[in-house]
C-alpha cells in the first residue's frame, strides 16, 4: 500500500494557513480512488487539525515533528517521546542565558495541552502567545505556574540567528535532544530613513527520537506500508525524505529540502502538491 505524508505549513497549505479549495477537491479525489494519506507536522493536535478536520484525515497524524502521534480512530495518543525533567531544565537554562522566551509544550491529562512561557518581552512574542491560545487553542500560564512533574513534548523560542545558534550548540552534546530552526520573519525596513530590524528566528527543542522520519516508520509497521511518498519544505522534514520512498519539495522550501527532494514541485500557495498528485496518481 502506498501512503503520501504532507508536511502542513509551507507545503499543503497555503499562505493563509489553509487547505484550497483545489487542494481540497484533489484530496477528495483521493479517497475515490483509496489513495491513503495523513500529515507529518510541527503542530500539535489542536493547531493541526483546525484547518485539516473536514478533510477525511482518519489516519494516525504524526504530530510535534513525531514525537507524538495521535490515532483518531481510537482517540488517544498511540506513541510518543518527551523530554526528562533534567533535559527540561538544560533547555531552560539554555533559553535564559541567551535572553530567549521559552514555550513549553506539554501533555496534559484527558489527551490535552498547555502551553507556560518565560515573560513576554517583545511585539513578536505577544502575538506568538496569542496566536497559540486562540487561533491554537492551547491554554496559556506563566513558566513560574509550571509544576516539577509534568510531560513536556518541546520547548520553542524565536530570537536572532545568533542566539538561536548558540542555543543549537549548547545541546548539541546532548544524547536525547534535537534541534530545528529557520526564519521566522525575514528582515525588513521600518521607518522613512530605511532602518533594517533583523531576521527572526526560531527554534523547537524536543526528543531526538521524536522525528517525522520515526512517526513514519512507526506508521509503515502499523499499517503494513510498503511506498511512502512526502511532502516537506524545512529541515525537520529531512529525517521524512531519508525514509520515504519517493520525496519532494514545494518551491518555496529551504535549500537544503530543495536539495533533498527528488523533485522540486510547484509553490505551497499556487496547489503545488495537489497539482503534483494530480499528475502522479492521474486523478
Amino acid at each position: 500500500m502506498t501512503l503520501v505524508v504532507f508536511d502542513l505549513d509551507g507545503t499543503l497549505l497555503n499562505k493563509g494557513s489553509k487547505i484550497s479549495t483545489y487542494t481540497a477537491d484533489t484530496l477528495a479525489k483521493m479517497r475515490a480512488r483509496n489513495i491513503p494519506y495523513t500529515v507529518a507536522t510541527g503542530r500539535t493536535l489542536q493547531a493541526a487539525t483546525a484547518p485539516i478536520k473536514d478533510h477525511h484525515f482518519t489516519l494516525p497524524l504524526i504530530l510535534k515533528n513525531g514525537a507524538i502521534i495521535w490515532s483518531p480512530e481510537e482517540a488517544r495518543y498511540s506513541h510518543h517521546y518527551l523530554l526528562t525533567r533534567v533535559e527540561v531544565w538544560h533547555v531552560l537554562a539554555a533559553f535564559t542565558l541567551n535572553d530567549l522566551t521559552p514555550f513549553v509544550f506539554s501533555l496534559q491529562p484527558g489527551q490535552r495541552h498547555a502551553l507556560y512561557h518565560g515573560p513576554l518581552k517583545s511585539q513578536s512574542e505577544h502575538k506568538l502567545a496569542d496566536l497559540f491560545e486562540a487561533e491554537r487553542q492551547l491554554p496559556l500560564a506563566p513558566l513560574t505556574a509550571m509544576p516539577d512533574e509534568i510531560s513536556v513534548i518541546n520547548v520553542f523560542s524565536l530570537g536572532s540567528a545568533e542566539a538561536v545558534e548558540r542555543v543549537s550548540a549548547s545541546i548539541a552534546d546532548e544524547p536525547h535532544l534535537v534541534a530545528y530552526s529557520g526564519i521566522a520573519i525575514h528582515e525588513r525596513e521600518m521607518g522613512e530613513h530605511v532602518t533594517k530590524e533583523p531576521a527572526l528566528h526560531w527554534i523547537d527543542i524536543h526528543h531526538s527520537l521524536g522525528s517525522k522520519g520515526n512517526g513514519i516508520n512507526h506508521l509503515r509497521k502499523e499499517l503494513e506500508i510498503d511506498h511512502v511518498i512526502a511532502f516537506g519544505d524545512g529541515d525537520n522534514d529531512l529525517s521524512m525524505f531519508e525514509c520515504a520512498s519517493e520525496c519532494y519539495a514545494p518551491a518555496n522550501a529551504d535549500p537544503v529540502i530543495l536539495e533533498a527532494a527528488d523533485e522540486i514541485i510547484g509553490h505551497h500557495d499556487e496547489d503545488g502538491v495537489a497539482r503534483f498528485l494530480r499528475k502522479r496518481f492521474e486523478l
